[in-house]
């Protein structure tokens, strides 16, 4: 699949199929993080997989309740390193997880976009350092259903030309 198809075809997905994601997937999904650009290649984040039942169900539960994110075969962690990047790391963590995005969907997974969760919790749970950022946090698994295309709005909302308001006719 190419990225624009992958792009037209990702769906937020909240309802998975309960199958782990074969190694060799997961390690694509990840080298799509990896390869994400960065300010100064600085590279400002680190990912924690988690993909043990008990921790995923744990984790679900610190995202405000949302007990169905445990059903993916694993849950990706974003993390902004700030001693890294002070300015960049969370504009960089947010890359590399769209690029998990958008490899996942390439490679036939579902996703979900997840910014609600307790954000200390989630450090504590993780073992993750008191100054970093969680950013968001990834389910991804096989798609236990297959939600249409939800609206968007025309081109001429979003754009300018040259100009903020300007209008931008394509």
């Amino acid at each position: 699949m190419d990225t624009l198809q992958a792009i037209a075809d990702r769906r937020s997905i909240r309802r998975y199929e309960r199958q782990p994601l074969p190694p060799e997937d997961l390690a694509k999904i990840l080298e799509a993080a990896r390869l994400a650009p960065s300010a100064r290649n600085r590279q400002p984040w680190h990912l924690v997989v988690v993909s043990d039942g008990a921790q995923k169900t744990k984790l679900a539960a610190l995202c405000l309740g949302q007990l169905w994110l445990a059903g993916a075969g694993a849950m990706l962690v974003g993390v902004a390193l700030p001693k890294v990047s002070e300015k960049w790391c969370v504009v960089d963590a947010t890359i590399a997880m769209q690029n998990a995005v958008l490899a996942a969907t390439a490679l036939g997974y579902g996703t979900c976009w997840i910014g609600a969760f307790h954000e200390g919790g989630v450090k504590a749970l993780l073992g993750i350092p008191e100054e970093a950022n969680v950013v968001a946090i990834l389910p991804i698994g096989v798609p236990a259903e297959q939600p249409g295309a939800r609206s968007r709005k025309p081109l001429a909302e979003l754009v300018s030309a040259d100009r903020y308001g300007q209008g931008w006719d394509g």
